[in-house]
């Protein structure tokens, strides 16, 4: 299947070369593939219900768009970094509230506390004026290779694609080295995995930060891609949408998702 996946990834700029509408959506496909990944290892792999993941998206995206805009800046290897460091270090500081406290959360507690750091988040970037409030920022700098600068179309396409696969072989590898067996003995049973002596809420943590760096990967590429981003970029209803694309593909599966 993932060969299957792969080989029809590779023919599309072949067929749809010569219609730049549907070679723009299919980059949009591959975008949010990644974003869908990242919700992924979140439900399907760690337990973890994340009705906020659209947070690391947005927020990725806003702090891309305004180094652009402030700093003039948009060389692929500082911005791509800076946006996957970002939606990190922002997934990280919701998993010490939310994951590592001293009471085990429920999956209800830890739904609803990243469902209302998105909401929140989308609030109040709609009343910032600095970040363009309801318009949000438009007119985005194009991510730039020395000189070159990355336009929609067949080699934006490509550079999804490469950061795709790379982001899914990532994952992939992860989840089938001892940390994946780590998540996948939590899935059938978190007490026995805790009497043998694993810190259980660390190990959710550490994934939910790795979830959130990809979805601000994500992020900035569609912010790149569509030289927009918006309050609804970063609100639940994103959010809603990546938890529809892990049921509909298939839970801890990683390529029923982006499928």
């Amino acid at each position: 299947v993932e060969l299957g996946c792969l080989a029809v990834l590779l023919v599309v700029p072949f067929v749809l070369g010569e219609r730049p509408d549907l070679m723009t959506l299919m980059t949009n496909v591959l975008i949010l593939s990644m974003f869908a990944i990242s919700f992924d290892l979140c439900w399907g792999y760690s337990g973890i219900m994340s009705f906020g993941q659209a947070l690391f998206f947005g927020v990725s995206g806003y702090v891309i768009a305004l180094v652009g805009r402030d700093l003039g800046f948009s060389h692929i290897w500082g911005v791509l970094p800076l946006a996957i460091l970002t939606g990190t270090a922002l997934s990280f500081i919701f998993a010490m509230f939310l994951l590592l406290g001293r009471k085990t959360p429920t999956a209800i507690f830890v739904a609803l506390g990243t469902l209302t750091g998105s909401y929140a988040a989308e609030r109040l970037v709609s009343g910032w004026q600095y970040v363009g409030a309801g318009n949000g920022l438009s007119s985005v700098k194009l991510l730039q290779l020395g000189q070159h600068e990355f336009v929609e179309g067949v080699e934006f396409y490509s550079l999804a694609l490469t950061l795709l696969a790379v982001v899914y072989l990532a994952s992939r590898g992860l989840m089938r080295s001892q940390f994946g067996l780590v998540l996948a003995g939590m899935r059938q049973n978190e007490e026995r995995l805790a009497f043998f002596g694993y810190r259980i809420q660390v190990y959710k943590a550490l994934v939910f930060s790795f979830a959130g760096g990809i979805a601000g990967l994500s992020g900035a590429l569609y912010t790149y891609h569509q030289g927009f981003i918006g309050p609804g970029n970063m609100g639940p209803g994103l959010s809603t949408t990546a938890v529809i694309y892990c049921l509909f593909g298939g839970a801890g599966t990683l390529i029923g998702p982006l499928i």
